[in-house]
């Protein structure tokens, strides 16, 4: 006689279920979707830092090419009269010439006004207007001649003294001071107005003339 085996209820695994066509289609357009926006996410944020970086390199170049550069200055020629003469101080009189280059490729100066000044021993030996208002050109150079007479130049027995033992000991040292007002000019755009200053540190020898070694000098330019 057989024993009888009693059946064991099987549960059944949930795992191992067959998936139904509309779950697995529903996932695959999920992920279809997740895709595409990641996708077009990732362009849209290439695309905008192409745009910045190409915004940065053109401000770049435009504020490169259009930042003013303050202009150039020079001494090209300074004299001085009568140094052999004891009251030549009475009928002296001095010239000078300078040059302003503006080194600027789109921007240009205009020169509302300029005015020279002489020192000696930085002691103001006279002051006069070099030029009326004009505008320079990028790129151009212009030149400005100066001359100090009485009035204008005040030179005293004692200070021509000076000069005179400075003369015997090789040279006299001046300083010639150019003051400008300037405005910088961008297209249509034009700048406030900058007062604008130029030193020239000369050497004067024994015949009254600039010496060779402070001929076509530049002379340090700064704004105030």
């Amino acid at each position: 006689m057989h024993n009888k085996v009693d059946s064991l209820p099987v549960r059944s695994n949930p795992s191992t279920r067959p998936i139904s066509r509309h779950h697995s289609a529903n996932n695959i357009v999920h992920r279809v979707k997740e895709s595409l926006t990641t996708r077009v996410s990732k362009l849209i944020c290439a695309i905008f830092l192409s745009l910045l970086l190409c915004l940065g390199i053109i401000t770049f170049i435009l504020w490169i090419s259009l930042r003013p550069h303050r202009p150039r200055v020079h001494i090209r020629g300074f004299s001085i009269s009568g140094l052999s003469r004891p009251d030549g101080f009475e009928t002296s009189h001095i010239s000078f010439k300078i040059t302003a280059h503006n080194p600027n490729q789109n921007v240009g100066i205009y020169y509302d006004s300029m005015e020279g000044s002489v020192y000696y021993k930085e002691k103001r030996i006279g002051s006069t207007k070099l030029t009326n208002p004009f505008y320079q050109d990028p790129k151009n150079t212009s030149w400005v001649d100066g001359a100090l007479r009485r009035p204008a130049m005040a030179v005293t027995k004692d200070r021509w003294m000076e000069m005179e033992r400075d003369r015997n000991q090789g040279k006299i040292v001046f300083r010639l001071e150019v003051k400008s007002v300037i405005r910088f000019k961008v297209y249509t755009w034009h700048s406030k107005s900058h007062k604008m200053y130029a030193n020239c540190y000369i050497e004067i020898g024994w015949d009254g003339m600039l010496l060779s070694g402070t001929k076509d000098k530049k002379c340090p330019v700064y704004f105030t």
